[in-house]
């Protein structure tokens, strides 16, 4: 699905992104870049950002993971509100609402996080950014511990002596004597 052209998503002037409509193609405004404009695709999992500095075309592809949340941003004036898909690098943020109602932003900020699994940010009007709900991307997941097999519950119903049973040994390491007379036994 994209989203181009002079209305990017929707049909105010805005930029306004359905959370449910992924994946979505559309323009964003960049500072740096040839023309003022990127190209941004979004989806659940990925963001690559295309733009051209000088010239000289580039594609960055991020993991969701690597950006730091959904923040909420009260506008300057009057009740309204945006929200932007937030990274370290202020130059990588996106933005995926401007200039709505603060209780339609609010719910859309919501809905961001729930679809994309981050951390929910709210900026207040002196600046400061605090977070209101860690997303379940957030979560930290240890590796798995090796399993102790002497203490367990079912140390009981195995053999004690496949734990101590040797490996066997390769055949080619094998000592062969040829040449040699053989001693057999016979009764």
């Amino acid at each position: 699905m994209e989203a181009g052209g002079a209305l990017p998503a929707g049909s105010g002037r805005a930029l306004r992104l359905d959370p449910f409509a992924l994946p979505v193609r559309f323009p964003a405004r960049d500072a740096g870049a040839d023309g003022q404009m990127r190209q941004v695709e979004l989806d659940r999992d990925r963001v690559v950002l295309r733009r051209a500095v000088r010239g000289m075309r580039m594609k960055i592809r991020l993991a969701v993971d690597a950006f730091v949340g959904i923040t909420l941003v009260p506008a300057g004036e009057g009740p309204a509100a945006s929200v932007i898909l937030d990274h370290a690098d202020p130059g990588l943020s996106i933005p995926l609402l401007e200039e709505a109602p603060a209780d339609e932003a609010e719910m859309l900020w919501r809905a961001w996080g729930r679809v994309l699994g981050l951390s929910l940010w709210r900026r207040g009007a002196d600046g400061d950014v605090r977070q209101v709900c860690a997303g379940r991307r957030a979560l930290q997941i240890e590796k798995d511990t090796a399993r102790r097999r002497r203490r367990s519950s079912i140390r009981k119903r195995r053999p004690a002596i496949l734990m101590r049973r040797k490996p066997g040994r390769h055949i080619g390491l094998q000592t062969v004597h040829r040449g040699e007379r053989e001693i057999i036994a016979r009764n």
